[in-house]
């Protein structure tokens, strides 16, 4: 297929732009690069440089290339930045998205893959998490994917849209031949925060709330690897049934206290890790944990990476060649 992805200069669709194109898919990718690195999208894909909030760009770019799919990764995806600048949020995720919607319908374009999130659970009564537990969202980021969910289902009733959602729980990891990775700035991922501490450019990890009710004290995650994530959109975006807006979680079903993604970062680089305790953040659900069932039975889709030293090893190989992330000497590229 001819797959047009917007974001895919960003974390997860660099490297879903990955897969594709390692399985013959067309890929051309749409993103402004204002949180993206150009260095990050694959040579076979080609980019264009341009905003969702540009009507006739955006118009003129699925005009020229004719895309058979979306995947939409084009979001702000910070939940602190969310509570500080809710409109900016519904702005860019929203309002956006609507835009993206329009412009795809009028070039009929007919698949749809929304790299949506945990986050429309909030704190969930259930663990782990089954896809039909209630949304109920607690920060403008939640909401903003939750509102998009609920615009794919409407576009299936009122024109027929096929589309796929997929709930991920917490990406990590990094391509296993270490040519892209995890670069955020600022970096708000747990794995990323402890490699920084082991290089050297953070001096220590914080642990936020170490009473929960857990087996140590500290939350636990699900961590689903990046590259099993990218496998899971491209079967997505293959089996979308026109008029259809499915929802998966994608997760591994297992899950890692913070405390014990440190010491398994500590075995896979055999280095200290400087640790200090800090209190519980507002928001914070003290488990997150999927129920992956639905995706293995309708996608035939498995986690890979399963064992979290190699998700962590894999995070290790690339920022361990690039302890600065994607830079040229001190310029961005």
């Amino acid at each position: 297929m001819r797959v047009f992805v917007t974001g895919g200069a960003g974390y997860v669709g660099s490297h879903c732009v990955k897969d594709l194109c390692k399985h013959g898919h067309r890929v051309v990718v749409y993103d402004d690069l204002s949180r993206g690195h150009r260095s990050a999208v694959h040579p076979d894909a080609q980019l264009i440089e341009g905003n969702l909030g540009d009507q006739a760009a955006l118009a003129a770019a699925l005009s020229s290339n004719e895309p058979d799919a979306a995947m939409h990764f084009a979001a702000f995806a910070y939940v602190g930045e969310s509570v500080q600048e809710p409109l900016a949020y519904y702005r860019n995720n929203v309002a956006n998205s609507i835009a993206l919607l329009e412009a795809l319908r009028q070039a009929g374009v007919g698949r749809f893959v929304f790299s949506s999130s945990c986050a429309i659970y909030g704190i969930p009564d259930q663990v782990p998490i089954p896809e039909t537990a209630p949304p109920g969202p607690i920060n403008p980021y939640g909401r903003s994917k939750l509102t998009v969910e609920w615009m794919l289902e409407d576009s299936a009733a009122a024109w027929g849209l096929g589309s796929c959602s997929l709930r991920y729980f917490n990406a990590s990891g990094a391509a296993r031949d270490a040519t892209i990775g995890e670069d955020h700035d600022p970096e708000t991922h747990l794995i990323p925060i402890v490699l920084q501490a082991v290089l050297g450019r953070r001096s220590k990890v914080t642990i936020f709330g170490t009473d929960y009710d857990t087996p140590d004290g500290s939350c636990i995650r699900d961590y689903i690897h990046v590259e099993d994530l990218a496998a899971a959109h491209r079967l997505a975006v293959e089996a979308i049934e026109p008029g259809r807006a499915t929802a998966f979680n994608v997760g591994t079903g297992t899950g890692y206290s913070v405390r014990e993604i440190v010491e398994a970062a500590r075995r896979v680089t055999g280095r200290s890790i400087p640790v200090e305790e800090g209190a519980r953040r507002p928001g914070d659900p003290p488990v997150l944990i999927a129920q992956a069932g639905l995706i293995q039975s309708r996608l035939g889709w498995r986690a890979q990476w399963m064992n979290i030293d190699d998700v962590i090893s894999s995070a290790w190989r690339w920022h361990e060649s690039h302890p600065n992330g994607y830079v040229d000497g001190s310029r961005r590229i």
